[in-house]
C-alpha cells in the first residue's frame, strides 16, 4: 500500500507541475510582450521630447520661430561698434536690419533689446564690409523706387 500512495503522490505532484507550468508559460509571454510594448513607447516619448525640444516649443498663438537654431546675444556697444564700423546712420543700418531707425536707437541706448528674429538679422550684419553695406543700401534705396513708381 505504501508504494500506491507514494506513486499516486508523485503522480499527482508531476501534474500538477504540469498544470503550473502550463498556466505560468502563458503569464511569461504575455509579461514579456508588455514589456516590449514598453520599452517601445518610451523610445517613442524620447523621440518625440527631442522633437519638442529642437522645435522650441513655442506656444503662443502666432508666435515666429526662431531663425536661428542657436541664441544670439545682443551686447548694445556692440551694435553700436558695428555700425560705426560700416560708418552708417542709425537711419541707414536701420535700412539694412529692416526695423526704424528709432529701433536701432533704442537698442543702442539700452532702452529696448530686439527680439530673436532682429537678433538673427543683426548677427547677419555683422560680417558685412563697408562697400557691401553701401551696395545692400543702394538695392533696398532701388527696390524702394520702384515700388513706389509701381504705386503711382
Amino acid at each position: 500500500m505504501a508504494n500506491l500512495g507514494s506513486l499516486l503522490k508523485s503522480e499527482i505532484t508531476r501534474l500538477a507541475r504540469r498544470e503550473v507550468r502550463a498556466q505560468t508559460d502563458q503569464v511569461r509571454k504575455a509579461s514579456s510582450t508588455h514589456r516590449r510594448d514598453i520599452a517601445a513607447l518610451k523610445r517613442q516619448v524620447a523621440l518625440l521630447s527631442r522633437q519638442v525640444k529642437a522645435a522650441g516649443a513655442d506656444r503662443r498663438p502666432g508666435a515666429k520661430k526662431a531663425t536661428v537654431a542657436t541664441p544670439t546675444r545682443f551686447v548694445a556697444k556692440g551694435l553700436k561698434s558695428l555700425r560705426a564700423r560700416l560708418g552708417l546712420s542709425a537711419e541707414a543700418f536701420a535700412k539694412l536690419a529692416g526695423v526704424s531707425g528709432q529701433s536701432v536707437y533704442n537698442w543702442e541706448s539700452r532702452k529696448t533689446v530686439p527680439g530673436v528674429a532682429q537678433r538673427a538679422v543683426l548677427s547677419s550684419l555683422r560680417s558685412l564690409g563697408k562697400r557691401e553695406a553701401q551696395v545692400r543700401l543702394e538695392q533696398i534705396a532701388l527696390a524702394a523706387r520702384k515700388s513706389t513708381k509701381r504705386q503711382a
